[in-house]
């Protein structure tokens, strides 16, 4: 790979954080979360888990979850961790196993724990006219699409062999407020979704599916179809209501979640059994941004808490909802002057201009959008390309996405293959005077602004992860001058050091961060560059008796954690009647 184009690097400053900037936004964050734990009401919003998993729930629970662009529908299977001891065994998010001689740590990385399957999978992407049309609608095809699963299921077996009911649980990616893990109001979002405020999502639902646990007869079979299913099929599957001769079992609904919950209980689950790790957050870096934690109740304002004291006075800790993305989060980054001239057109070219500012900075809705900005700018403005030379794909709003940056530019490291996709995919308008657009500087050009755009991404992340992390007590930060590292930008590829297996075995804890989401999944090199900054910030805490972070990947966690959330609601924990998890009830 050739040197970036001659005065590329000074015109991408501006997205250049230091470490000790870093270091900064992460203490200030620490602070700014704090104020918010007492002060938000949009923000830090406690669900009603007050316990986490023992990695001791078993039994089979029809697990949902609605993403923001696709609708997943599964069985989940828990076996417990009688079926794994004295012996490795895969998780629901690895199928790596490992030997009773491995040590800790190699354990924990090879995903050592209770057993996790998961049956019957189907998704399906949602429609645009589906999300932004009648919330009924949207739950009818949703309770649609929950009809194929469970038919699926029990067409196989005999009548009598149906169960009474089907027990379910359900994560969302918008924000909720809860009462009870049983139900649920959505919050305000900017997720695309026109759903009402005060919407009581698990009535919904139950709403759309109840058409399927009635006998169809020729009088109310037929219309109900073709006005009800909607679109959004494309996940796969048949778009239409399923045609059930006979009625299928009821819903029970055991279990609503956001999504980063559900992230968080997915990995507590299959981690419990291991020494020394604990599951202390869980992080969404998908379409959106977002984190869930577990933190002491005595931390929030009474108000948030005041339900779940009165149903469980003895109760300390309580999952919560971050929002960490919403508008009060902000001043750190603008008193550090973080906020470049590129994000601030991004955002006010929102739906929802000042709204999410940090979520614009980091997310893969808004990534694409953003180097196609920083882009635009370096070829007119610093280059001096016309217009009319130029792709319509960086013409057009959000017209090039993150995806395309993450399958065709980020994994490609010779300026001539490069071009040569760039040509292909997107090539050169016919009005061109050039034969080509994509010349080898152009495509590095491309190529470097998304490199330092992921980077800056990857670095708030981990700020965001250290500063929430700081203000839940689990470590400490020290004020930034107080702090030692060299004032040098961070490098991606120099490895920091990390804590050793004998260091580990001897008592250091290591908190670990479940995350999911197609970003940090998949964007090449992304988990590995949070990492490395989590590292770093770490050290310079410093932190006592040794404590690290680390990430492990949480697949599937929205759909997994909720399977594992009604499993500890029902309270299967291998024969024992009853949950060290509280059912509140309304």
């Amino acid at each position: 790979m050739s040197r970036p184009p001659a005065g590329l690097a000074s015109f991408l400053q501006p997205l250049q954080l230091s470490e000790a900037t870093v270091y900064d936004l992460a203490y200030r964050w620490s602070t700014a979360y704090r104020s918010l734990f007492h002060e938000s009401s949009a923000q830090f919003l406690p669900t009603p888990i007050t316990s986490l998993p023992t990695g001791h729930e078993t039994g089979r629970y029809l697990a949902v979850y609605v993403g923001v662009s696709y609708l997943r529908i599964a069985f989940i299977e828990l076996s417990g961790t009688e079926q794994t001891k004295g012996r490795g065994s895969p998780s629901s998010s690895s199928s790596s196993s490992s030997s009773s001689s491995s040590s800790p740590l190699s354990r924990l990385r090879a995903g050592c724990g209770p057993r996790v399957k998961r049956t019957l999978e189907k998704a399906w992407s949602i429609d645009t006219e589906l999300k932004q049309g009648h919330p009924e609608d949207l739950f009818m095809w949703i309770g649609d699409r929950i009809a194929d699963v469970v038919s699926d299921s029990v067409r196989p077996l005999r009548a009598e062999d149906w169960p009474a009911e089907v027990v379910m649980g359900i994560s969302f990616c918008f924000p909720l407020m809860q009462n009870s893990p049983d139900e649920a109001i959505l919050a305000p979002t900017g997720k695309g979704f026109t759903l009402s405020s005060n919407l009581n999502l698990r009535q919904a639902l139950l709403d759309g599916y109840e058409r399927h646990t009635r006998r169809e007869t020729d009088d109310d079979g037929g219309d109900d179809d073709d006005s009800s299913s909607g679109g959004g099929g494309g996940g796969g599957g048949d778009d239409q209501a399923p045609k059930n001769e006979t009625q299928l079992p009821p819903l029970r609904i055991t279990a609503m979640a956001n999504d980063t919950v559900a992230i968080f209980l997915s990995l507590a689950y299959s981690i419990s059994a291991l020494p020394n790790s604990r599951v202390v957050m869980g992080l969404m870096v998908g379409g959106g941004c977002n984190a869930s934690v577990h933190m002491r109740i005595s931390d929030l304002h009474r108000a948030k808490v005041k339900h779940i004291l009165a149903q469980n006075p003895a109760a300390t800790h309580v999952l919560v909802s971050t929002e960490w993305s919403l508008a009060d989060s902000t001043p750190p980054l603008r008193d550090l002057r973080l906020v470049t001239k590129w994000d601030a057109l991004l955002d006010a070219r929102s739906a929802r201009p000042g709204f999410q500012t940090f979520e614009y900075m980091v997310a893969g809705h808004y990534l694409g959008e953003l180097v196609r900005l920083i882009t635009y700018d370096y070829f007119v403005n610093v280059l001096g390309v016309a217009r009319e030379e130029m792709p319509s794909v960086l013409l057009e709003e959000h017209a090039l996405t993150t995806e395309f940056l993450s399958v065709v530019v980020a994994p490609v490291r010779a300026d001539a293959e490069l071009t040569a996709a760039l040509e292909r995919e997107i090539p050169s308008p016919a009005s061109s005077r050039r034969r080509s657009f994509w010349t080898p500087a152009h495509s590095n050009a491309l190529r470097t602004i998304a490199h330092v755009v992921q980077i800056r991404s990857a670095a708030l992340v981990a700020a965001a992860t250290v500063g929430l992390l700081a203000a839940t007590q689990e470590i400490r930060l020290s004020p930034p001058a107080e702090s030692s590292s060299s004032e040098n930008h961070f490098q991606p590829g120099e490895p920091a050091p990390l804590v050793s297996d004998t260091t580990w075995r001897q008592g250091p804890e290591e908190l670990v961060v479940a995350f999911c989401g197609g970003v940090i999944q998949h964007y090449p090199g992304y988990k590995e560059t949070v990492q490395r900054y989590l590292d770093r910030l770490i050290l310079r805490g410093p932190q006592h008796g040794g404590q690290s972070i680390f990430m492990r990947e949480a697949s599937d966690g929205g759909i997994v954690g909720v399977g594992v959330l009604a499993g500890t609601v029902e309270g299967r924990i291998e024969g024992i009647v009853g949950s060290t998890l509280t059912r509140f009830m309304k």
